[in-house]
């Protein structure tokens, strides 16, 4: 904004410019009435100004005191000690700290929530809390719960390892449960409506027993675990990128979830799975049988690094020398990476692919190439042999 004593119309001498008082009365004032003295006008308001600053800035102290010393500054409630009696506290997968946390205090182990996560914070180890179900005591300090979580023997929980087929899950919950060989088979048999499985499994658990850690309770079943790893699994299922990967390979999502076991069957790492995918998508583009040793393997129920040529003559959907296309059914339970790979293969124009050794699987596009390799895996077999390899594996044409 200009000046106004400055802008044209308004200086001094036009009109609208101020009036001039008369000498010795300052505008405003009464003729006749002493002015007051200058000097102690400007030492009173000196005085009010500084009072009322100190006032000002012992008010702004107090309000940022206050607003830096908020409820959750306070030191966290906590309790002292081991505590005392026996409770039971189930740590899902993928819980954070602070979940855990109100758990604890929820089943009354800790004070607060805060006293846990303040607690954690201190651990390196606190993000290395395993799924299962822990025995703690009530009234416990934060620290002495959290010691309890961060010790793995404590944890009473059932893991599946990625890549098992749904007998080895069976036999393991029956272990697990103490119940009697081939009691959870006959459960998923039994309950298969049950189970929460999608209409696409056409009733075969086999592929939607997510491998991960789950707790076990003195609550816990045959049905009620393959219910949460079924429930785990279509979790990991969820979304679009299953149905986007099912477009772009011209096959069903139910597909999708056979090539990542696949994946998972024959390759030991991440690189090699999304290798591995890539091949079974270009085999199928090309109307080429897959012919993979891994579903022989499932259909024999047996693992082995060699394949025979009787083998490749096998009656059974799950040949895939004899039949073109993917298995009936996933041969095995991927976990996230072969999924992974599943959605997302590796980019190459391979059609073979041979693990010559550990560590060392060869991809290519090229027949001749890929029987030079098979030629090496032959080689380093009969120079270490094993109980359940006898015969050279054939040769893809």
């Amino acid at each position: 904004m200009t000046d106004p004593y400055t802008a044209p119309g308004l200086t001094p001498g036009h009109l609208g410019a101020p009036v001039l008082e008369p000498e010795g009365a300052p505008p405003g004032l009464p003729y006749g009435v002493e002015p007051p003295d200058p000097g102690r006008l400007r030492t009173g308001a000196a005085c009010c100004l500084s009072v009322a600053g100190l006032l000002g800035v012992a008010t702004a102290g107090a309000v940022a005191l206050f607003l830096a010393w908020p409820e959750g500054k306070k030191p966290a409630p906590d309790f002292v000690g081991a505590g005392t009696g026996r409770v039971q506290v189930s740590v899902a997968q993928g819980a954070s700290v602070t979940q855990i946390g109100k758990t604890l205090t929820a089943k009354h182990v800790i004070a607060s929530t805060r006293a846990f996560t303040e607690a954690a914070a201190k651990s390196p180890a606190s993000n290395r809390i395993q799924p299962g179900t822990y025995t703690l005591k009530e009234k416990m300090s934060a620290t002495a719960a959290l010691n309890v979580l961060l010790d793995p023997a404590n944890a009473n929980a059932l893991t599946i390892p990625e890549g098992w087929r749904s007998t080895q899950i069976y036999a393991a919950i029956d272990t697990r449960l103490g119940l009697e060989p081939g009691t959870t088979k006959a459960t998923a048999e039994q309950h298969l409506a049950d189970l929460g499985l999608p209409a696409d499994a056409t009733g075969h658990p086999e592929g939607y027993l997510f491998p991960a850690t789950y707790p076990v309770t003195g609550d816990s079943t045959a049905l009620s675990l393959l219910q949460e790893m079924v429930k785990e699994a279509d979790t990991e299922l969820g979304g679009g990128a299953i149905a986007d990967a099912a477009a772009a390979n011209n096959i069903t999502p139910y597909g999708v979830l056979a090539v990542a076991s696949l994946a998972q069957a024959e390759a030991d790492n991440p690189e090699d799975m999304a290798k591995v995918a890539r091949v079974v998508y270009n085999r199928l583009a090309k109307n080429m049988p897959l012919q993979l040793d891994s579903t022989i393997n499932y259909a024999l129920g047996r693992s082995t690094l060699t394949t025979t040529v009787d083998d490749t003559r096998l009656d059974s959907p799950f040949n895939t020398y004899a039949h073109s296309g993917l298995p009936p059914t996933p041969i095995g339970n991927p976990g996230r990476d072969a999924l992974r790979a599943a959605i997302h293969p590796a980019d190459g124009d391979w059609l073979y692919f041979v693990t010559v050794q550990p560590g060392d699987t060869r991809f290519t596009d090229s027949a001749d190439q890929h029987r030079k390799n098979v030629d090496e895996f032959n080689a380093h077999r009969a120079q270490n042999p094993s109980p359940t390899d006898s015969a050279p594996a054939p040769s893809v044409p």
